[in-house]
């Protein structure tokens, strides 16, 4: 029996039920690569959910982005309500790297911002990996990047238990030991405080705050609290207390580590010496001491993470620890889990071109006396490195790259959709005005007019960002309610756009490269493709078919490719979109059935969650009318941290839903302060 429990609300449908058996046996089989190449709307994500199901092995999805990776997240919740899915992107907010440039000689110091609720998020899917099976962790490339060593990780937990002999003063130590702050005021994740006998600690991976009770040296009670409301939401007999920190290292490999980086030193200073590089010799040479110095005072310095492989004990060119080391393995060492490549054609890009980035940065700095070599060991995994480390591997995409045409052993083709919609019509219309044509965007503006009398969308994509603010400003002249999207629009306004163009707030929506993956608009009628035939990534056969695919969530959803010559691109994604068409029309009519539009709610990314915070705030007041009564003001501004960790998470759908709550509570104050302004005052 599978240890994963899908939601059986869902049945496969269309294509699905043929694509997961092959992709079960295939993995059954021990097939190293397999390709899944599923259409645009096809349930892609449904199918992979099945076959994790059936195989019953934790499983890594990787997405190209934050955003795709959260929506991938909260869809496989939803598919598994009872099993662990968890997000693990980079917890950087923001993030300037280390750098230098000699021609302008011009250092960059690094800048950092970290977003602990990302961290929390981080900490909590290593914990799950090292304590279950069925694990679905949700990630993006961040997690070919370098992090602690599991086995000292796991080798430093604490399991608390009821009963057990212990100090308080001890118990202090031993949590400060693994990485815990200690603190006077809130508690917040990877800290701790203590009041009297009791000790309150929030572990990295929850929000929720565990209060050890500790009377004639044992632990008397254990209280799972949780942190805004202060409710008591269970007594466990026991629990496991894992470090604060992924990067753990023993004092004998730190005394190792000095020595390691002093060698080093000194061998480097030597090189430049030798080269008459005084001025890098000095820098270097100060530099290193400051931060060893640093080091061991307090623990960090600014750029620790460059010493890396002296701490971890690696051998120079070692490939570090990452999350793929948190998996597990087979006897062998083999890896034992199923990794699953979302967009593959774009994931496996961005894999592949980490490290080069990554070391010709380091190369400079190293070269100039800012690092020594061994910084170039903190890095992200190589090509092979990851290739070695993940398991068997299923990719994902309606257009699969080089990689996965030359190592799939098995193509699973999913071209027939659980709804029966089909590939959108493609024609090909002339970019210049001709005669009584008067060009790609007056027929643009002709063919979304037609779009929008029928209550549809209209989607027009540009070559450049001037291009689309210039079109949506036009289309406005005329009385046409557009707007348009690019890459220096912020992701929470792109939420905001997208949703607003979904409710009809919008009517066209004019943009470049972003409107091809991972968009899901079934009131898109017609897509506008202009200057087609201008040959590039924007224009590649790739980006045709991604762009054609978002009209294939409506039965009367074409596409017109403005062109005057036909190109290579443009053929072989004309003929591609007509074959599948071919193929699903020709399943529609051999079993009778009749296609529909997607009928989608306009919801975020996180409709399970929204649930959540509704039956949240209701059982706030309900079973914590006290507290509320007692100091509003407080709680509403405990929700208030809440929905900005939201946004700093890049959940701004949840950040939305928690800011209902607040209006609700707000709106509850008010009444209630109302109440009391209006009493009649007691008679003399």
């Amino acid at each position: 029996m599978s240890i994963f429990k899908i939601n059986n609300a869902f049945l496969p449908a269309g294509d699905q039920p043929k694509a997961i058996k092959e992709l079960t046996e295939g993995i059954e089989k021990g097939l190293r690569h397999q390709t899944l190449l599923g259409v645009t709307g096809s349930g892609k994500t449904f199918t992979a959910a099945n076959v994790i199901a059936n195989v019953g092995k934790p499983t890594l999805v990787i997405a190209h982005n934050k955003t795709l990776a959260a929506q991938l997240a909260q869809e496989y919740r939803e598919f598994f309500p009872e099993n662990a899915v968890h997000y693990f992107v980079s917890y950087y907010d923001y993030y300037q790297p280390e750098a230098y440039m000699p021609v302008t000689d011009t250092y960059i110091e690094k800048e950092a911002m970290i977003n602990e609720e990302i961290d929390r998020l981080r900490h909590a899917s290593t914990q799950a990996l090292l304590t279950r099976k069925d694990v679905i962790i949700v990630a993006s490339v961040s997690c070919i990047y370098g992090l602690g060593s599991p086995e000292e990780y796991e080798k430093v937990n604490m399991k608390i238990v009821k009963g057990s002999m212990i100090s308080r003063s001890e118990f202090i130590r031993q949590l400060i030991h693994i990485h815990f702050s200690r603190t006077n005021v809130e508690v917040k994740p990877g800290m701790f405080r203590a009041l009297g006998n009791a000790i309150e600690i929030m572990p990295t991976g929850e929000n929720m705050i565990y209060r050890i009770e500790i009377e004639e040296g044992r632990i008397a009670s254990i209280k799972r609290i949780d942190a805004v409301s202060r409710t008591i939401v269970s007594e466990p007999e026991a629990f496991f207390l894992f470090p604060a920190k992924h990067f753990i290292t023993a004092e004998d490999a730190q005394k190792r580590a000095f020595e390691s980086i002093k060698s080093e030193l000194e061998d480097r200073l030597e090189v430049f010496k030798k080269e008459g590089k005084i001025l890098e010799a000095d820098r270097l040479k100060r530099r290193t001491s400051y931060d060893l110095a640093l080091i061991r005072e307090v623990g960090y310095c600014n750029g620790i993470e460059n010493y890396s492989r002296h701490f971890s004990g690696r051998k120079p060119g070692e490939a570090p620890d990452t999350l793929l080391s948190y998996f597990p393995k087979k006897k062998d060492g083999s890896p034992d889990f199923l990794t699953i490549i979302d967009e593959s054609h774009v994931t496996l890009s961005q894999i592949g071109g980490m490290y080069a980035g990554d070391k010709s940065r380091k190369d400079t700095l190293i070269e100039h006396g800012f690092r020594l070599p061994s910084a170039r060991d903190n890095r992200p995994l190589k090509f092979d490195e990851f290739e070695a480390r993940v398991g068997q591997a299923i990719y994902t995409s309606a257009t699969p790259g080089k990689f996965e045409a030359e190592h799939s052993e098995q193509v699973v083709e999913q071209v027939i959709r659980p709804t029966g919609l089909i590939d959108p019509i493609v024609e090909v219309r002339p970019i210049q005005e001709k005669g009584s044509y008067k060009g790609q965007i007056v027929d643009f503006i002709t063919e979304a007019e037609k779009v929008i009398l029928k209550g549809g969308r209209a989607i027009a994509t540009t070559l450049t960002k001037k291009m689309a603010e210039d079109l949506s400003e036009y289309l406005k002249d005329r009385k046409i309610k557009a707007t348009y999207l690019h890459s220096e629009i912020k992701t929470i306004e792109r939420i905001e756009i997208l949703t607003a163009f979904r409710r009809g707030e919008f009517d066209v929506l004019v943009g470049v490269n972003l409107l091809r993956e991972g968009l899901d608009l079934p009131e898109v009628m017609y897509i506008g493709i202009l200057d087609a035939d201008k040959e590039g990534f924007l224009r590649s056969e790739t980006s045709l078919i991604q762009i054609i695919g978002r009209a294939a969530r409506n039965i009367e959803g074409h596409v017109i490719l403005y062109a005057d010559r036909m190109t290579g691109s443009m053929e072989r994604a004309i003929g591609e979109t007509n074959r599948r068409r071919k193929i699903q029309v020709d399943y529609n009519t051999k079993h009778g059935i009749t296609p529909k539009t997607i009928i989608k709610k306009i919801r975020d990314i996180t409709d399970t969650l929204e649930r959540e915070h509704h039956q949240a705030v209701d059982l706030l007041l309900e079973t914590d009318g006290k507290l509320f009564q007692k100091d509003p003001k407080k709680l509403i501004k405990n929700k208030m941290q809440e929905m900005e960790d939201a946004v700093r998470d890049l959940d701004f759908e949840s950040a939305a839903i928690i800011r209902d709550e607040i209006r609700e509570l707000e709106t509850r104050m008010a009444k209630a302060e109302g109440k009391k302004t209006t009493k009649k005052k007691p008679k003399a």
